[in-house]
């Protein structure tokens, strides 16, 4: 009889193919303060959200791009964001047409602070 898959087993799966294996070793940092954020985090939206069907991790990525891009302050998530849209196939010149998109929306600041934060991740030796 084969075991049922967690939400945390199921949401540290998505985190490892959006961010890659890496991830595990930044939620042990995290888990050292605050354990039950980290396994909120990983159960929550990796493992409900992001699991359920009809959009698939680029889609997710994209889109989550966008929201942060919008919120405009969190610059560090946004930055861990477009990495993982760039992980899951997103190309830099699709993530830079969702930040222009945004700026419709969000205003120019919220859009340049986004497209320094890109920058910054496009010029990491991947």
């Amino acid at each position: 009889m084969q075991q049922e898959e967690t939400r945390y087993d199921r949401g540290l799966g998505n985190m490892r193919a959006i961010f890659g294996q890496g991830i595990e070793s930044a939620l042990e940092t995290l888990a050292a303060t605050s354990p039950d954020l980290v396994r909120c985090l990983i159960e929550f939206p990796f493992g409900d959200i992001y699991a359920r069907p009809g959009l698939d991790l680029k889609t997710r990525e994209m889109l989550t791009v966008a929201a942060l891009t919008v919120l405009g302050y969190p610059q560090a998530e946004l930055k861990e964001h477009i990495r993982g849209a760039l992980n899951v196939g997103c190309t830099p010149d699709q993530i830079l047409e969702i930040i222009l998109q945004m700026a419709v929306y969000a205003g120019f600041p919220a859009a340049l602070e986004a497209v320094k934060t890109a920058a910054s991740v496009f010029g990491e030796k991947r």
